[in-house]
């Protein structure tokens, strides 16, 4: 996920901090071509719902994102959402359960995406990695990424990408003998 220098994802109302600058966006562009499939949070799949259908005033580099983003499957953790979009589905119940399966029968790399999901598949062990895009903007408040969950983490990586991000990777520090 995106985040700013303190920590935060989102302005305390949910809306996002900015769009990443060219080279950013076209990191991002390869990322979701590279994905086996997304897990996402309520908020987060509504905003990125955005990506559905394409909009006839957007630039290539648009065009390529949704392609890539519709390609791969998604799966939606929500006990409010009665239905989902194209290539989709809705778990209501039993996440832990749920990304277990995903994680034995799914080969490649599966993206969590929305800080809430995030905290409760790290609370079970099942979060193997953290990529964070550090970006330099200072919220002072609003929706942090680790709110409640203090995970245990291991560096692996720092690189810079794109105009002004900082990728930072970690290894979960599993505790319980998960994976």
């Amino acid at each position: 996920m995106t985040q700013s220098l303190d920590g935060y994802v989102a302005y305390p109302d949910g809306t996002l901090f900015g769009p990443p600058g060219p080279k950013l966006f076209a990191h991002f562009i390869e990322h979701e071509q590279g994905l086996a499939g997304a897990i996402y949070g309520r908020r987060v799949y509504e905003l990125l719902r955005y990506w559905d259908e394409d909009r006839p005033e957007w630039e290539p580099h648009e065009h390529a994102f949704a392609r890539a983003w519709r390609a791969h499957p998604k799966w939606i953790a929500s006990r409010t959402l009665t239905s989902v979009g194209p290539n989709a589905m809705l778990v209501a119940d039993d996440l832990e359960g749920f990304v277990r399966t995903l994680k034995d029968r799914h080969a490649g790399v599966i993206a969590v995406a929305g800080p809430d999901l995030a905290a409760s598949i790290t609370r079970v062990g099942l979060l193997d990695e953290y990529h964070l895009y550090v970006r330099p903007i200072v919220l002072g408040s609003g929706i942090p990424y680790f709110a409640g969950t203090r995970p245990k983490l291991e560096l692996i990586g720092a690189d810079r990408v794109g105009e002004d991000a900082v990728r930072l990777s970690y290894r979960a520090a599993h505790t319980n003998g998960e994976a």
